[in-house]
């Protein structure tokens, strides 16, 4: 990110897509990539915690450690199609912007 944006400006700009596009990634390509199920899981974990915390920021350094582990820190596969490609980056700015 070339600019600061916090958490909440990056779950703003990025969690409706990302809760239309995981689940048909995840679907589509599931068979070839088995971690997306898991990336799905995390996700869920991950929006239902900022449910729970009542406008407060969330306690997420296990959830995206471990999507940092399962996605290779988010490395696009060669056989990723833009959608794909869009759920890890849009997953890695919400973590970049988490951590800041």
């Amino acid at each position: 990110m070339s600019k600061y944006v916090s958490y909440d400006q990056a779950k703003q700009q990025y969690l409706k897509t990302l809760k239309q596009y995981i689940p048909i990634v995840a679907r589509v390509h599931g068979a070839n990539h088995p971690e997306l199920q898991k990336v799905r899981d995390i996700f869920d974990a991950i929006m239902q915690k900022d449910r729970d915390s009542n406008n407060n920021k969330p306690e997420l350094h296990e959830e995206f450690g471990t999507l940092r582990q399962i996605t290779h820190d988010y490395l696009i596969p060669q056989d990723a199609c833009e959608s794909f490609e869009a759920v890890y980056h849009m997953l890695s700015e919400i973590d970049e912007a988490y951590h800041q």
